[in-house]
């Protein structure tokens, strides 16, 4: 069943218009997105973002589950003679219950991993074509999926690399602090001043890394090539992307908290208390992962106004379509950029 678009078309205005969008902006266009496309976003949530955002809360409660059995078993090592019997036991458990653990989190970050790249190529495929105001189907857009994941995933890899790279370097930089500079008045200084750098690198790095998997459904490009063009394109907004990306993850991890506080340490509230809170908690981080997604989407619109930079639709519409099940990403010579001014 196709749907079309609605009476009140979402993203209807003139490109030039996009880069006036400051951060309200930003949310209201993303918001109107959603509301007016409910049903499609609705079934998008329920088939990625709702088992994403189950595994992410279950996690927190299972690894809590298991460290906890860890460290009762270590604190019953501590009293137990060395080479007994009941110490050669407890060692084996221990063993296990890490093995059992590491095995956990490594399974975790899979399906993680794997459906956080599936529901952001869904969100942003489903977000282009509104703001190309072609026909949606569910089928349609989780026929593309897969082939978009596939340029995500590459995009991914290289961030994680990027980010890996940079926290060995931060790690050097920190022991050659400690060593060469220490723990004086000087030194605290010197160390409060490279947190700030470290922590200003991972945000400029994630917020890039972030508009990036939108460069990579939508344009030619994808891995190191959509990183440098995902920079290019932030350049001018990014006091809109920061402020955004702050508010958004601030959000997301007091949601975290308020979980971990209250359902998986809440034992004093009674199971009834921690269940509601635990659904609340789950409704509001489902919400909260796809606005986050249609909003990385329309910054990637913003950023593109800002830079005179007009998508001709009819050319994005074609590219993003589904030719006998391949996905066509949208070809650089394709793209008709017209320069506009204000």
């Amino acid at each position: 069943m196709l749907i079309s678009a609605p009476q009140d078309r979402i993203m209807d205005r003139e490109p030039e218009e996009l880069q006036f969008l400051g951060i309200f902006g930003v949310y209201r266009e993303a918001y109107k997105i959603i509301f007016s496309w409910r049903k499609i976003f609705t079934q998008i949530t329920l088939s990625l973002i709702l088992p994403l955002t189950f595994i992410f809360l279950a996690h927190i409660e299972i690894s809590e589950l298991l460290f906890a059995k860890i460290l009762h078993n270590e604190l019953a090592l501590d009293y137990t003679r060395t080479g007994s019997p009941t110490y050669n036991k407890l060692s084996d458990h221990i063993s296990s219950e890490w093995a059992t653990l590491w095995l956990f989190k490594a399974t975790y970050f899979f399906f993680l991993l794997i459906l956080s790249l599936l529901s952001t190529s869904a969100v942003v495929y489903t977000t282009a074509s509104i703001y190309t105001a072609k026909e949606l189907s569910f089928k349609k857009i989780m026929s593309v999926v897969p082939n978009v994941w596939k340029r995500l995933m590459i995009t991914f890899s290289w961030s994680f690399l990027i980010i890996f790279v940079y926290n060995i370097m931060a790690v050097l930089i920190f022991i050659s602090w400690a060593f060469l500079i220490g723990n004086s008045k000087f030194g605290v200084a010197i160390l409060f001043l490279l947190m700030i750098l470290y922590l200003s690198g991972i945000v400029y790095i994630s917020i890039v890394w972030h508009l990036a998997s939108v460069v990579s459904v939508l344009e030619d490009v994808y891995g190191i090539q959509a990183m440098i063009k995902s920079k290019a394109l932030i350049k001018g907004k990014m006091g809109v992307a920061i402020a955004i990306f702050l508010k958004l993850n601030l959000s997301f991890i007091v949601i975290q908290v308020v979980f971990e506080m209250l359902v998986v340490q809440g034992e004093q509230l009674g199971m009834g208390n921690r269940v509601g809170y635990g659904i609340l908690c789950f409704l509001l981080l489902l919400s909260l992962i796809l606005f986050g997604l249609v909003v990385q989407t329309v910054i990637y619109f913003v950023c593109k106004s800002y830079h005179h930079e007009s998508i001709n639709k009819s050319s994005l519409s074609d590219h993003l379509e589904v030719y006998h099940g391949e996905y066509v990403p949208l070809k650089g010579k394709d793209v008709q950029l017209e320069q506009f001014y204000v």
